[in-house]
């Protein structure tokens, strides 16, 4: 089996960023972004995933944590795209259900070719600690248009906004982890009609 791994850097006047994953990995990240709380996040999808990941990020956080969350995002999208490499052999579309206390989120996901986002979550609180909960939307965003899938992102309920948020990227890395396993029943085949993705 071909290792399927990437390494991506991106540089802008904006940021400057590393991402590195390991899709046959055992759920290890090494993080160093700057943004606590985005690298706690990103940590769930790793684990849950059972991806490893190490993304290092310098960016304009004088400013805000905008650039920075959003081109890492960017950047994981493109290093997704290259590891993943011809879709032969993978399941393509992965689904999760994620509860945490109170909270519950569904992602369903298609590694289709086609960027498309469907982001349907409503934060009861604008802030967790100093993490603006708006650019979350920005990150997958961004990861969604450069690895080229389609996306929906449903918190079904919820009333405290970090256990909101820690579902849906729980549940993007069962979902993520999912489309990307091998099929044993469809080794080599390319998992779609068109014959090409």
């Amino acid at each position: 089996m071909t290792a399927r791994t990437s390494r991506i850097e991106r540089n802008t006047l904006e940021t400057q960023i590393q991402v590195t994953i390991n899709l046959d990995g055992t759920g290890i990240s090494t993080l160093d972004t700057g943004v606590p709380f985005l690298e706690h996040m990103i940590d769930q999808i790793a684990r849950h995933g059972m991806f490893d990941i190490d993304i290092r990020a310098v960016g304009d956080r004088h400013i805000d944590d905008h650039h920075t969350v959003e081109d890492i995002g960017i950047t994981l999208g493109q290093a997704l795209k290259a590891a993943v490499g011809d879709k032969r052999g993978i399941r393509r579309y992965g689904h999760a259900y994620v509860p945490m206390d109170e909270a519950l989120s569904r992602v369903a996901l298609d590694l289709s070719g086609r960027p498309g986002l469907e982001y349907h979550v409503d934060f009861p609180r604008a802030r967790v600690g100093n993490f603006d909960v708006d650019l979350f939307r920005e990150f997958f965003q961004g990861f969604v248009n450069h690895a080229q899938v389609t996306l929906h992102i449903d918190n079904l309920r919820g009333r405290n906004a970090h256990h909101i948020i820690e579902t849906v990227f729980k549940a993007f890395g069962r979902a993520l982890r999912m489309a990307c396993e091998y099929d044993p029943r469809a080794e080599g085949v390319l998992p779609s009609t068109k014959g090409q993705l």
